[in-house]
């Protein structure tokens, strides 16, 4: 190692921890020892010290013990005439800072001083990124719509640079973490002064303006490894493993470097992520520690995305279609805002809709686009509002009637990745708008033809040979046709609606988590949905087709063993190879005995309540305490990284109203608590289910957290509302 990093890193740590001594010494003799802390919405205490030592830090008190583990990992600085390779104390130096900065942010957070507000242009940082962010991001994380993580330390050149730089990450859907700073400017200020939109719905995310607040998407990473990996606190080797081959995280550090630059990297390499400077630095090649180099340089700002993707070992495919607007995931969470629109699309203003219909090879052609409308470009010229149909005509062997619904559904994606093109909702109560930027791009209508024609080929290139888009513009045609559409969409759902479990012979797997949580297994059927809520069988059936190695494998149901619960032999003998002999039985229809695994991106969690003899359910997001006595973050800390938890079961949230849904131990009717937010937006069709099942005002007897946080007020309520779980057969 490089006796420059090596020093700078030593002294680094030293310096740090001499800092949140300080810093700690004065909070506990305002506040107290025995002063409680936690960070927002996680249950991972603080992650890095948790994960790496297995000390849960609880108060100001337990900070001083783990800066005491911190004080351990220090060394003198290198001798000045005798030179060792000095590896070891370099890294061990990182891991003191990574401890040092986690107390230090904890103890900005105890003063009210995170996240931080810049005083120049009033832009509220991210601060602490949270348990929920962490599994609303899962299934991007695992299924490669995401896959790599950047770090972007200090500030570029200057701000066109700075753009450039974060845009090309944006278009290979990288997720970028902005902090530090160099002379007090950062990349941070510089897209701001560019007016370019910061947030998790763009993928870039400032974490704070100093290098300390690193730390954040550092500790972030590691909770991977506790959250999805299943890894146990304390077993360091395990973690670090885990993030160096399944989390891929580089730093891009813009600038000249400092002390706590040097040692904040040292950390980040144990965990085998490897930082790429602009500036002339001594480089650390290969030691093993990360895949490929520790350090490197490249001063060609236009190469050096590429040379860290390089680095890191990342293999990044990205489909773009021919259109004058950047392209990518990350430009899906864009708004347009009205003050920023040039023209715009249903959304109840003028009629619009998409659809998705079965062609005969020789009834289209291949990537035609046309556009009908009188005087269509001069009205779209205009700006303002238009009608809209958008008529997708899909050819393929292999093509089926049930992929339509599979294939539309991706016009949402299709669309919304394309820069300052903004789209929600589906069928005809769809909403879309082109921004001036785009306009002034050069984007017109039948670029959404482009757009749709190419991404449908790309995403479905094996069941789809034809693709021909077709786009209405004049309300006459849109009107006509969409009653047409209508037709199909009611077909549709009547064809779908009686697909049960028993009516077909294979259910489907989804092994995407796997990168993440490897003995973690989703059993999908068509009256359950996969827990992550992006997969239901029809996706996986047409997945399956598309990619016949890929996550989305068939599972032929075998011999029904147990009906009540929902056991089969197939699914049995499917699992044991699946989870690698992890997990060797399922039954798909109980809480109580060999549930399904998790994974850590499920969108609700079902966890029984013993006093009312019923379970509750509660949504990813959800802050609040729950009468079980946890919080979400802490339910979902022992369901997840791929056990079988009895009792306790991550679902998609629609599996509620499923007929299916707890089928075994009493279905809908063992629901006695559930947030408020889950009975406001499954209402309509939980009431249905629940007329059908003979409780008509069941969800009136569903306690949320406006009347109970604890068991005790829940039974109280429960008894006075004649629940009609208390007269239900014990759960167990």
């Amino acid at each position: 190692m490089s006796k420059v990093i090596a020093t700078a890193a030593i002294s680094g740590a030293r310096a740090l921890v001499i800092q949140a001594e300080e810093m700690l010494e004065k909070t506990i003799a305002e506040k107290g020892g025995s002063t409680p802390f936690e960070f927002p919405d996680t249950a991972y205490y603080l992650p890095m010290i948790y994960a790496m030592t297995g000390f849960a830090v609880k108060t100001l008190s337990d900070m001083k013990a783990a800066l005491g583990l911190a004080k351990e990992l220090l060394h003198p600085d290198p001798e000045a005439e005798v030179w060792k390779p000095y590896l070891g104390e370099a890294l061990d130096s990182g891991m003191a800072t990574l401890f040092a900065e986690e107390i230090i942010m904890a103890l900005r957070y105890v003063h009210g001083l995170e996240p931080v507000t810049d005083p120049e242009t009033g832009y509220v940082y991210n601060g602490f990124i949270t348990d929920t962010v962490q599994r609303n991001l899962g299934i991007q994380l695992v299924d490669g719509t995401m896959p790599g993580f950047a770090a972007v330390i200090g500030a570029a050149p200057d701000d066109d640079t700075a753009v450039k730089i974060v845009r090309e990450l944006q278009e290979k859907n990288i997720l970028t973490f902005l902090s530090g700073q160099v002379h007090g400017n950062s990349v941070t200020k510089q897209l701001l002064r560019k007016g370019v939109e910061l947030g998790w719905e763009t993928r870039i995310v400032p974490v704070g303006p100093d290098t300390e607040h690193t730390i954040y998407p550092l500790n972030w990473s590691v909770r991977a490894s506790l959250i999805f990996g299943g890894k146990k606190p304390g077993n360091y080797r395990e973690h670090l493993r885990y993030t160096k081959d399944r989390v891929f995280a580089f730093a891009l550090v813009l600038g000249e470097l400092d002390d706590t630059k040097w040692t904040t990297g040292a950390g980040a390499i144990n965990m085998g992520y490897p930082a790429i400077c602009d500036t002339d630095v001594p480089v650390i090649h290969p030691t093993g520690v990360c895949i490929y180099e520790e350090v490197d340089k490249e001063f060609d700002h236009d190469r050096i995305v590429q040379k860290a993707i390089e680095v890191r070992g990342l293999k990044i495919i990205t489909e773009k279609p021919p259109i004058p607007v950047a392209y990518g995931p990350a430009f899906e969470g864009e708004r347009i805002r009205k003050e920023d629109m040039f023209m715009e699309f249903g959304g109840a203003r003028t009629p619009s809709f998409e659809w998705v219909r079965t062609r005969e090879m020789e009834e289209i052609e291949d990537g035609k686009i046309s556009v009908v409308g009188n005087n269509w470009q001069e009205k779209y010229e205009q700006g303002g509002k238009m009608p809209l149909a958008i008529v997708i005509d899909i050819a393929g062997r292999k093509m089926q009637k049930d992929f339509e619904g599979v294939i539309e559904r991706k016009v949402h994606h299709n669309i919304n990745e394309a820069q300052g093109v903004w789209h929600m909702g589906q069928r005809d109560i769809n909403w879309l708008r082109i921004s001036h930027n785009a306009k002034k791009e050069g984007f017109t209508l039948e670029h959404l033809g482009v757009i749709n024609a190419t991404m449908t080929h790309a995403r479905f290139k094996s069941i789809v040979d034809k693709v021909q888009v077709t786009i209405y513009t004049d309300e006459e045609d849109v009107l006509r046709i969409q009653e047409e559409a209508r037709k199909s969409y009611k077909e549709r759902d009547q064809r779908l609606g009686g697909l049960v479990d028993e009516s077909v012979d294979l259910f489907y797997s989804c092994l995407l988590c796997q990168s993440f949580a490897p003995s973690h297994v989703c059993v999908i059927s068509p009256e359950r949905l996969g827990l992550c809520g992006a997969y239901n069988w029809l996706d996986c059936k047409a997945a399956f087709e598309i990619d016949p190695t890929g996550g989305n494998q068939p599972i032929a149901k075998g011999d029904l063993i147990d009906a009540r619960f929902g056991r089969y032999t197939g699914i049995d003998d499917y699992l044991v190879k699946a989870s690698g002999g992890k997990v060797e039985t399922l039954n798909l229809y109980t809480i109580m005995e060999n549930p399904m695994t998790s994974c850590g991106c499920f969108e609700s969690i079902v966890a029984i309540v013993p006093e009312a003899n019923g379970v509750m359910v509660v949504q990813r997001g959800h802050t609040g305490m729950t009468p079980v006595g946890m919080k979400f973050s802490t339910l979902a800390g022992t369901v997840g990284g791929g056990t079988q938890n009895p009792g306790f079961m991550g679902i998609g949230r629609n599996f509620i109203i499923s007929k299916k849904f707890l089928a075994g131990d009493g279905g809908i009717k063992r629901i006695v608590w559930m947030t408020k937010n889950l009975k406001e937006s499954l209402k309509e069709a939980f009431d249905k289910r629940a007329a059908e099942e003979g409780a008509p005002d069941l969800l009136d007897k569903i306690a949320d957290e406006t009347i109970a946080e604890d068991s005790e007020k829940l039974l109280e309520f429960l008894t006075s509302a004649g629940h009609p779980a208390l007269e239900m057969e014990p759960m167990f």
